[in-house]
């Protein structure tokens, strides 16, 4: 049975969906004002992950995942930039799609962008003011009374005591507590605003997802997930609104995936180690990074680094050789009761291993090896796809020019101009200039393999 860390129980519990045969699944998007890094790349390829092990156990999953398109940075990038919002985040919205996109990352099935909800956030909020659970302050804000909501810091474990000792929080005269949030924000001059019955404003961060989730999964729904930078405080605000308002429970299972590292530091933009999804690709694959993110389990830290990458890198080379050398392969229909499948589903199922499913792979690739056999080739391209790899044409991929991460690296009309002549070297008995030719090509990271079907090639 599917287990699942739950980070408000702290402990791996039995996944039972709410409803049977279906779960609904909202995770926190991106705010678009700027390309995605690599912190929001994890999580997109993490919840992508998730969302296709539901399906492949039989679930109708319904898996959103919000943009956030109104924010104090949109509002800040856009002036700053002397464009508009809606060309602003457009833009950025088309790159964050086309980056997911790239790392073969599904569409989720609800895609739904804050400005489009406004009204139903702001009927989240009179309904919280009504029970005394927000208040309109002086200043024109709307603030969340934390005091008046009972279970308040159950998610990060951690009492209003503690939570006032330990964050430092801005003293504002306008809030009665120095942990209320903010509902609503009073209109400044020259931002966008909504009218509403506090006057025109425009909502603030965490009310957003509480009324998102609820118009497109209900009032109450399966799993909710995100960066575990998340947890608190915007997690923990989205269910003192959510719970505040309904009277209900408001999620079942929440997920949160590990902090990105760059070597071994916190990635940050003021430590000059922030990397953009478009930067990484330029020097690798798509696929290298996917497969990078999955080699670690989602709530460990990732630490990245030229190395690991480059490590990756030559790690899946390796699955995608020995589907090469099984020659044509296709996919086959899953028997659960295989022994490296069943192997796969214990992993996956461990609170989606993947680690330990990415190494039943490489056990799967080292028997097609000894044995040739297509039946497991066919097996390890079904167990790959399930994971979002090893679906490219593996010549494709063990020929592709990003291997290199040079601008200058051989085409393959020359290196097929190449291997023509070493080829005729041979025949004519010249084997010095022939291994000159490969001795060459393999300082410029270009493998030659000679088979029984001829000469073909790889990059390193």
């Amino acid at each position: 049975m599917l287990k699942i860390y739950n980070s408000i129980a702290r402990e791996k519990q039995d996944f039972v969906s709410i409803t049977p045969g279906k779960v609904k699944i909202y995770v926190c998007g991106m705010t678009v004002y700027d390309y995605c890094h690599l912190g929001h790349a994890r999580v997109l390829v993490v919840f992508d992950t998730v969302s296709r092990w539901l399906t492949a156990n039989d679930f109708a999953v319904s898996y959103v995942r919000n943009v956030t398109d109104i924010d104090d940075k949109i509002i800040k990038r856009a002036q700053e930039n002397n464009e508009s919002i809606e060309t602003l985040t457009q833009r950025f919205i088309q790159a964050m799609n086309e980056d997911s996109a790239a790392l073969g990352v599904l569409p989720p099935s609800h895609e739904p962008r804050a400005t489009d909800f406004v009204e139903h956030m702001i009927a989240m909020i009179s309904t919280l003011v009504e029970k005394r659970l927000a208040y309109h302050a002086k200043n024109g804000d709307v603030y969340y009374s934390v005091h008046d909501f009972p279970n308040y810091g159950k998610l990060s474990g951690k009492s209003l005591n503690d939570l006032r000792a330990g964050e430092r929080v801005e003293i504002d005269s306008n809030k009665k507590d120095p942990l209320d949030f903010v509902l609503w924000k009073s209109a400044k001059p020259g931002e966008p605003f909504w009218e509403s019955p506090w006057g025109r404003g425009r909502p603030g961060w965490h009310i957003e997802c509480s009324a998102m989730s609820e118009q497109l999964l209900g009032i109450h729904f399966d799993i909710h997930g995100g960066g575990q930078d998340l947890q608190f405080p915007h997690h923990e605000n989205e269910i003192a609104q959510s719970e505040g308002a309904h009277d209900h429970p408001f999620v079942n299972y929440w997920m949160h995936n590990g902090f990105v590292r760059v070597d071994n530091e916190k990635m940050s933009k003021s430590l000059g180690n922030f990397f953009t999804v478009r930067e990484i690709l330029k020097f690798y694959q798509p696929e290298v990074v996917r497969f990078f993110i999955l080699r670690a389990h989602y709530r460990s830290p990732l630490n990245y680094s030229d190395q690991h990458l480059k490590d990756t890198k030559l790690a899946l080379d390796r699955l995608y050789i020995a589907l090469k050398d099984a020659g044509p392969v296709n996919a086959i229909a899953l028997d659960w009761n295989n022994a490296y499948a069943k192997r796969f589903k214990m992993a996956m199922d461990d609170d989606f291993n993947t680690p330990d499913a990415i190494a039943v792979l490489f056990d799967l690739a080292s028997d097609i090896n000894k044995s040739g056999s297509k039946e497991n080739a066919g097996l390890l391209k079904t167990l790959g796809a399930l994971l979002g790899l090893l679906q490219q044409n593996p010549q494709e991929y063990l020929q592709n020019t990003i291997a290199t991460g040079s601008s200058d690296a051989l085409t393959p009309d020359d290196i097929e101009l190449l291997i023509q002549q070493r080829i005729s070297a041979r025949k004519e008995g010249r084997y010095s200039d022939a291994d000159a030719i490969r001795k060459n090509l393999q300082q410029q990271g270009i493998i030659l393999e000679d088979g029984a079907q001829g000469t073909t090639w790889r990059r390193t």
